[in-house]
Formats: C-alpha cells, sequence, structure tokens
C-alpha cells in the first residue's frame, strides 16, 4: 500500500520512476526507460506466416475456447491485435499478482504469433487467433541467459494447469534437471496438457551444448528454429530432445507497448507456432487424446532435410494445415529392415544369375536357328525324294562371225 501511495505522489509530481518487476506502470505513465519500447507499423505479410499459411488453416480452426499458457515474461494486454484475448495471468517471480504487462517485451513477441488477430491494412496475424492467452510471468528483466530458476518454472507450469491451461509453451529454456519441474511436466501430462518447450540458444556456444529443461523431459515437444532458408539457426540448439522446428529466424511479431518488432530471432517464438498449431488440434478433434495430438503435430511435419528424424530438425517442419486435417496411419511405425550387403568372393549370386541368364539366351537363340532351318530344308527334301541337286548347265555363249579382210579407207584407183 505504501507503495502505491508513494507511485501515485511520484505521478501527480511528474517525478519519473521505474516500476518494480511485476508491477505495471499505472495508465497513462510512459514506460520505465529499462523496459523495451514500443514497436513500429509494419504492413507485410511476414515469411513465416507466408511459409505456413495459417488462412488455409482458419476455415476448419481458429482455435476457439483454446487456453494457451505462455511462460514468459509477461504478455502485453493492452496491444490492440491483442486486446479482448490475453488473461490476468499470474507472475511466478513474485509468487502472486497477474502478468497480462510485459517490460521485458519478448513474452508478447511470443504471444503474438500465437493470437494476434487479423487486422485491416496488416499483413501480420497470429496462428490460433481465436485463443485466449493465459500469461505466466518467469523472468522479470532482460538478461535471462542462465535459464529460469527451476522453482521458479515449477511453480508457473503447476499453476498453469491448475488454471486449465490447455496448451502450456516454455519459451525460455532452464538448465539442470530439476525433480519438481520435472514433476510439473508429468503432472500436466497427466491431466491432458499439451507441454511445448523452446531447446535454447546456445547451439553456437562450442563444446557440450546444455540439455534444455523442461524441453529434454519425455513428453515435452522440443522446438528449434530455422530461417528462411529453411536452415537450422546457428544458435538453436540440437540433441535428441528436438521434436521439431519452425520458423525462429527474422520473424515480424507483435512488441510491448504497440507496433511491431520486424525481426526477431529465437527458438522462443519458434515454440509459440508450435503452440498455436497445438492449439489449432483442439477444437477440430477434440475426441483426440493427448497423445494423438501430439502425435499428429509429429506425423504432420514437413521432412526435415537430414531424414526422416534428425537432432537438428527432430520430425521436420511444423505444418498446421497437415496437422489438423490429415490423418495419419494406424498403429505403430516399424523400421524397414536393413539392407544386405552382397557376398564377396569370386562369384556372387548376382553374377551366378547373369551367367545363366546369358547362357539361356544364347541357347535361345540357337534352337531358333535350328527351328528355322529345318522349316526351310524339309520341304526341298521331300520334293526331291532327298537326292542331291545338280546346278543346270549354263546356256551357250553365240559365237561371233570371223571379220571379212580390212578394208582401206583410201584406195587409189
Amino acid at each position: 500500500m505504501i507503495r502505491l501511495l508513494l507511485t501515485a505522489l511520484l505521478v501527480a509530481a511528474g517525478v519519473p520512476f521505474a516500476a518494480p518487476a511485476g508491477v505495471a506502470a499505472p495508465a497513462g505513465v510512459a514506460a520505465p526507460d529499462n523496459c523495451a519500447q514500443p514497436g513500429q507499423p509494419y504492413k507485410p505479410v511476414p515469411w513465416a506466416q507466408r511459409l505456413l499459411a495459417p488462412e488455409r488453416v482458419w476455415p476448419f480452426s481458429r482455435g476457439s475456447g483454446v487456453t494457451v499458457a505462455v511462460l514468459d515474461s509477461g504478455v502485453d494486454a493492452g496491444h490492440p491485435q491483442l486486446r479482448g484475448h490475453v488473461a490476468a495471468g499470474f507472475d511466478a517471480v513474485l509468487g502472486h499478482g497477474p502478468a497480462n504487462d510485459d517490460c521485458v517485451g519478448t513474452g508478447t513477441q511470443v504471444a503474438g504469433v500465437i493470437a494476434a488477430q487479423p487486422t485491416p491494412d496488416v499483413g501480420f496475424a497470429g496462428l490460433a487467433p481465436g485463443v485466449t492467452i493465459l500469461p505466466v510471468r518467469i523472468v522479470a528483466s532482460a538478461g535471462f541467459g542462465g535459464g529460469v530458476p527451476p522453482d521458479v518454472l515449477a511453480r508457473a507450469i503447476d499453476w498453469a494447469v491448475a488454471n486449465d491451461a490447455d496448451v502450456i509453451d516454455v519459451s525460455i529454456a532452464g538448465y539442470g534437471a530439476d525433480p519438481a519441474v520435472q514433476a510439473a511436466v508429468a503432472n500436466a501430462a497427466a491431466k491432458g496438457v499439451i507441454v511445448v518447450a523452446a531447446v535454447g540458444d546456445l547451439g553456437d556456444s562450442g563444446g557440450d551444448v546444455p540439455v534444455p529443461y523442461p524441453a529434454g523431459y519425455p513428453g515435452v515437444i522440443g522446438v528449434g528454429a530455422i530461417d528462411p532458408a529453411g536452415n537450422r539457426w546457428s544458435r538453436s540448439q540440437y540433441g535428441n530432445y528436438v521434436d521439431l522446428v519452425a520458423p525462429g529466424v527474422a520473424v515480424a511479431t507483435l512488441q510491448r507497448g504497440g507496433g511491431m518488432v520486424p525481426e526477431v530471432s529465437g527458438t522462443g517464438v519458434a515454440s509459440g507456432l508450435v503452440a498455436g498449431t497445438a492449439a489449432l488440434l483442439r477444437p477440430r478433434h477434440g475426441e483426440l487424446t493427448t497423445g494423438e495430438i501430439v502425435r499428429r503435430l509429429l506425423t504432420g511435419a514437413t521432412p526435415a532435410p537430414l531424414g526422416p528424424i534428425s537432432q537438428e530438425y527432430g520430425r521436420g517442419v511444423v505444418n498446421p494445415y497437415a496437422a489438423v486435417n490429415y490423418r495419419p496411419a494406424a498403429g505403430t511405425p516399424a523400421a524397414l529392415p536393413g539392407l544386405i550387403r552382397p557376398a564377396s568372393g569370386p562369384e556372387s549370386v548376382f553374377a551366378r544369375s547373369r551367367r545363366a541368364a546369358l547362357a539361356g539366351a544364347l541357347g535361345a537363340v540357337l534352337v531358333a536357328l535350328i527351328v528355322v532351318a529345318t522349316a526351310v530344308t524339309l520341304p526341298r527334301g521331300r520334293r526331291r525324294f532327298w537326292r542331291p541337286a545338280l546346278a543346270a548347265s549354263p546356256p551357250p555363249a553365240p559365237e561371233e562371225a570371223e571379220p571379212g579382210p580390212p578394208v582401206p579407207l583410201f584406195e587409189e584407183r
């Protein structure tokens, strides 16, 4: 109460101040200097949106009735393209209070690719504009490269599950396994909540890349980032924990305070695109279990360049249209049998087969020649009673008359 009174007095006196972490600035007061600045107008359709083409999915599902918890820095509920789609949320850093404001700005960016509303004259929109964003703050200031404290992350996941989140997006990776976080993830899976998590941005750190959590736990969809050319972002971490990849380089999205930021890079914004795709599946296929929805996300992915499953791309690039509309085959996938190397030695099976085929072909030609010869000679032999034939005598050549004596051309009389 004293802090609020002091804040009101400072505002009335016109003295600038910085709101404490997790506390929204009063209405009409400029954002603190240490907060991210508002965005700028942006008209084009971003490349990530052109790739994923959410407008193809909207006739089937817009994510209406689905709640997506965004575990990040909070979400600016006053942004024009998010207004009316952001709940009060929870500040897991303080352990109380809402999270529908955002000083750092990264939470609003992630929420933008999920739920930004289509607006005239603005090409950008979220994948699932019908969802409700449930903001949960797990970082309160910039410079959180060391990851999220495990107790804060576990508290945030448990709160989101208890407050009816259908999808949880952990867009900031933590490092170091923790029993409380693992238990929170297991509880979410048991309650039918889909957990999506960024795999972290330390892929270019060199040496052993640390395992990100909760992406490293079973049942969590780990998401990496790709660039406009489809290549893995150099900072996107890689390992067995990568299940899918999504656009995460130079992605245009919303910014706290209004407007947009034209180029955001990180696995956090990529995880938001996968979480938005998962939200599209719930209204379209309400009869599916959580495991079946996850399977549709994985099997509907666009194949990656390094094969069906790789440590850099997982199952491939998330494909919202395929995940919502394609029906995977029943049963579990079976591995193809391994190739058998041809036998080595003086003569392999292939060589013997080729030799037998060549001998057969030559034999067939010989038989054909015999049949043709027999067909020609047999009738003639029967006509001549098998007697040898003599060639006819050549006709006699006519003899020329002997020429007379020579006659001189010029003869003297």
